[in-house]
């Protein structure tokens, strides 16, 4: 993907009028194109000089997964300095939606996740991000569907790539581009206080959520690593405040690892911090990582069943807690955040 100001740059460089960067975003956005030569309304020498200075995809797709339902397909890509970065489409009747990475690896750490595991290689650029949505943009338009939501909760910490992830957002939001609704576009963040104050005045009405994963900080500065610089009262807080300023619900997401974050103790916790209006939970069956991807380094946790859910929604209902159960296709794909990726760095380095 290549932005609109770097288009109209290069066709004043090549004496072309400024409607020609206008007429290759709209073939890159719209069009879905991924070459300059199947931009046949361009002249066959600008095509050619295009072709020799800039590049129209910034990713190269090197392995594609689909689960058994046909509705989940994760992607595997390799970007221009040769290092994995993946996203993943899930599929439902209604919608259509992306998990876009915006880091390769993350610094946060939390034990649960593979992303972690890579460690944090490097940010991803905006363009880099567009591609991952593009691709799948792509994918969609053979069956005759369309992206109808993205949301920024694959590898990596957004708000650690906060000016990247939202020029992204800008862009897929653009009218003369992608067009995406504000309102279909979702950030998640695993609790950077200062990013959810910068982010609540952001003049584009876009979704935030908080992956929580524990109600105490005992137990979140274990899960959630970066608990111990931006603890709960803090983090809480900044959620406050988003609402109050934004008026729009705030997600609050919550793998559930049996034993661990579901006892008694964090359950009531957890009620007490979210029986709040606007604010809404997503509990998330764990998927499993496979620790030999990885000689063992990520950690063992269990998964939930379906019952065991749907009773702890029941559970947090009762108490007056806004929940829902995420369903979570793809865990035959290594569908989680970092998984695919962690797999492939693992195989080249053996």
């Amino acid at each position: 993907m290549i932005d609109l100001a770097t288009l109209e740059r290069t066709m004043n460089e090549l004496g072309q009028p400024a409607y020609r960067g206008r007429q290759v975003y709209e073939a890159l956005t719209r069009g879905l194109a991924t070459s300059f030569a199947d931009m046949t309304t361009l002249p066959a020498t600008l095509r050619g000089a295009l072709a020799d200075r800039l590049q129209p995809v910034g990713l190269e797709p090197v392995e594609t997964r689909h689960n058994p339902a046909g509705d989940t397909v994760k992607a595997l890509f390799r970007t221009a300095d040769d290092l994995p970065v993946e996203a993943v489409l899930m599929t439902y009747p209604r919608r259509a939606s992306v998990c876009v990475s915006t880091q390769i690896g993350c610094a946060v750490h939390c034990p649960f996740c593979a992303s972690g595991r890579l460690g944090l290689k490097r940010n991803l650029t905006a363009e880099e991000m567009l591609d991952q949505v593009l691709h799948f943009a792509r994918h969609l338009r053979a069956v005759d569907r369309h992206v109808t939501n993205v949301v920024f909760m694959g590898m990596g910490e957004p708000f650690h790539n906060y000016d990247e992830v939202l020029r992204a957002c800008r862009l897929l939001n653009d009218g003369a581009g992608f067009a995406l609704a504000a309102r279909s576009i979702s950030v998640s963040t695993a609790g950077v206080v200062p990013g959810i104050a910068r982010f609540a005045a952001e003049p584009l009405q876009l979704n935030l959520a908080i992956s929580l994963h524990a109600a105490t900080d005992e137990l979140r500065s274990r899960l959630v690593p970066l608990n111990r610089t931006y603890p709960l009262k803090d983090l809480m807080a900044a959620g406050a405040a988003y609402v109050q300023r934004t008026r729009r619900k705030l997600l609050f997401e919550y793998v559930v690892l049996p034993g661990v974050n579901d006892t008694p103790e964090q359950i009531a916790a957890l009620v007490k911090l979210l029986r709040r209006p606007l604010y809404h939970l997503n509990l998330i069956g764990y998927n499993t990582a496979d620790s030999s991807a990885d000689g063992g380094a990520v950690a063992a946790f269990a998964r939930s069943g379906p019952r065991d859910l749907a009773a702890l929604r029941k559970r947090l209902e009762n108490a007056g807690v806004a929940v829902t159960v995420r369903r979570s296709p793809g865990a035959e794909i290594d569908a989680a955040c970092g998984q695919l990726a962690l797999r492939q760095v693992t195989k080249e380095a053996g």
